[in-house]
């Protein structure tokens, strides 16, 4: 199997910026209240003329300039996110139209907010096989399109962004190890109840703001933080590895108290995970993306480095990745 490794990275965050203080008068909330119970300070917002795509492109037209490659090097592109354009088409499709991918295969993951680790391992898996070179795999989200802004303990969490990896060939290091889990009897802790074929949009749903997201914050914190755990400590045991070699844990950026879990857990120290939710909240799969990327714009992963990327989301689905650099 060939070796396969991230030879490119980029980000987008849209300009608008929304802090605890302009939540205050929003809702019935505090600046401290939010700090101390999920460590967010600030989260970014699009423009009313940005949609996911939109993020999507600006993210992977800088990745492919990291990487030195042109839109027509690309032979697949995976989009994760649970905010489309639409229904259909992808937003993948959208994307490989944007940037003129002529050659790229091109779908979505709907894995939440593990999707870009789902989506990176399944650009891995095409091209350790040969079928593929150059993937594009990118996590982007319009988050606040399905956050409920009059429901206090769900509003204060999310955000918008996007970044983007290009995958290819490496003679050394890369992607070394993965695991991916689902356990779908949870469903009901973390969904939008309304907008598919099982209850399709209506003037009721609507009225009772059925089209947002639902959350049960304190049964989900304990599964995530099991989740991750063991999602981490399996793949770092299939690439012959333990926690001692981790240098750094790039976690999904769902709650400060969550990652603090799982970082004592792991035996981590504080300072071998890297954190941006104080500037950005939770952007579901584009979590993981642009902690990524700004982990490596701040010099925090240098070449030999071991870094785990993991997450959970809504499924609920987990995953975790061992990369060398």
């Amino acid at each position: 199997m060939k070796k396969v490794g991230i030879i490119g990275i980029g980000e987008y965050l849209p300009k608008k910026v929304l802090t605890n203080a302009d939540l205050e008068r929003m809702v019935d909330t505090s600046d401290e209240w939010i700090t101390t119970r999920t460590g967010i300070k600030e989260r970014r917002l699009v423009a009313k003329d940005e949609a996911t795509s939109d993020l999507a492109i600006k993210a992977s037209e800088k990745a492919l300039k990291d990487a030195k490659l042109k839109p027509e090097d690309l032979d697949l592109i995976i989009v994760a996110t649970i905010t489309p354009d639409m229904q259909f088409p992808s937003v993948a499709c959208l994307l490989q139209s944007a940037l003129k991918a002529k050659n790229a295969v091109s779908f979505d993951i709907a894995a939440a907010c593990a999707g870009f680790i789902y989506a990176l391992v399944t650009a891995q898996q095409f091209i350790a096989g040969g079928s593929y070179r150059n993937a594009l795999v990118v996590g982007s989200e319009v988050l606040s399109s399905i956050t409920d802004w009059q429901d206090r303990n769900t509003c204060v969490l999310f955000g918008d962004g996007a970044a983007a990896a290009v995958v290819s060939q490496v003679q050394s290091g890369g992607i070394l190890a993965s695991h991916l889990g689902v356990d779908g009897s949870f469903e009901e802790l973390l969904k939008i109840p309304a907008g598919g074929s099982r209850m399709p949009a209506s003037q009721k749903t609507v009225e009772q703001r059925m089209h947002y997201i639902k959350m049960r914050g304190n049964e989900l914190f304990k599964h995530a933080v099991n989740l991750m755990v063991e999602a981490a400590e399996l793949a770092l045991q299939k690439a012959s590895l333990n926690s001692s070699d981790v240098d750094l844990l790039v976690p999904h950026q769902a709650n400060i108290r969550i990652i603090q879990a799982v970082a004592k857990r792991l035996r981590l120290r504080m300072d071998q995970v890297y954190l941006n939710i104080q500037r950005y909240g939770n952007m579901s799969s584009a979590s993981a993306a642009t902690a990524l990327c700004d982990a490596l714009t701040e010099g925090r992963i240098k070449k030999g480095d071991i870094v785990v990327l993991d997450a959970f989301g809504a499924g609920l689905v987990w995953g975790a990745c061992v990369i060398k650099w």
